[in-house]
């Protein structure tokens, strides 16, 4: 394991600042590893919900870079997708996540959420089911640059959602945030609609690993761990989940260590 720069907690929530992306990625794939070869050493299986994005290239790769799990008994969800993209859209999580991860570790099962099925409310229900036919072991999240965590905006954020799986308008931070990063070349190209797993169907997960690097992180770091946890940084609500860690570099965390 690596060295942490600093590791302290707020509320319930622990937090691990490293040196580097690269320092954070690598002892996070580790943490996520040895989990995994636990809970297969005493169950059968194993069930992650992925998550997608810049955040976790580096995680991602780490993680299957350093092998010791046995993928064939683990079973595979993410957290997001968008209404209305086709699986092959070079935009799409599933894309993104068979290219990433389904290709090279081949799991027992990827369960995928279809962008693009022609009844979405009927997608909705489908999924939920796939979803509570066992307990999620690992949740890998990212936070958006306006505090969402899968795509549960501050618009739409529920804490105390009755649903698992919802359709949801994407606020204009988040699709401007999603051409930031590369994904789309211009703002009216990003679907306005997503389907999204709701926040009480994440925090149901027995592990949550978040992954929060980079510099235009820092500022809602920075609210996410001092104001008080509301839907306005929908990723507030970490900070009541004991079962988390919220995993930063210097980058992401310097307005915070500044503050």
């Amino acid at each position: 394991m690596l060295s942490v720069t600093k590791f302290f907690r707020i509320n319930d929530l622990m937090v691990q600042i490293y040196n580097s992306e690269s320092e954070m990625a690598q002892d996070a794939a580790e943490i996520a590893q040895k989990y995994l070869q636990e809970v297969l050493t005493s169950n059968d299986s194993a069930t992650i919900l992925l998550a997608t994005g810049n955040s976790q290239l580096k995680f991602l790769d780490a993680l299957i870079k350093l092998g010791g799990v046995d993928w064939s008994r683990v079973t595979m969800f993410h957290l997001d997708e968008y209404l209305g993209i086709a699986a092959n859209h070079a935009a799409s999580f599933r894309h993104y996540l068979q290219e990433r991860v389904e290709k090279k570790v081949q799991p027992k099962q990827f369960h995928y959420i279809e962008g693009d099925a022609l009844q979405p409310l009927a997608e909705c229900d489908r999924y939920t089911n796939l979803l509570k036919a066992q307990p999620i072991d690992l949740c890998c999240l990212g936070i958006g640059e306006n505090g969402h965590i899968a795509f549960n905006d501050p618009s739409v954020a529920n804490f105390h959602d009755s649903y698992s799986v919802k359709l949801v308008k994407l606020d204009t931070a988040n699709r401007q945030q999603q051409v930031n990063t590369g994904y789309f070349p211009h703002l009216e190209n990003v679907p306005q609609y997503a389907f999204t797993l709701t926040i009480p169907m994440i925090c149901s997960a027995k592990k949550i690993i978040c992954l929060a690097p980079e510099k235009r992180k820092a500022q809602v770091v920075k609210q996410m761990l001092q104001r008080s946890v509301n839907i306005n940084c929908p990723a507030s609500i970490l900070r009541q989940q004991p079962q988390a860690t919220l995993f930063l570099d210097v980058n992401s965390g310097s307005a915070f260590l500044e503050s």
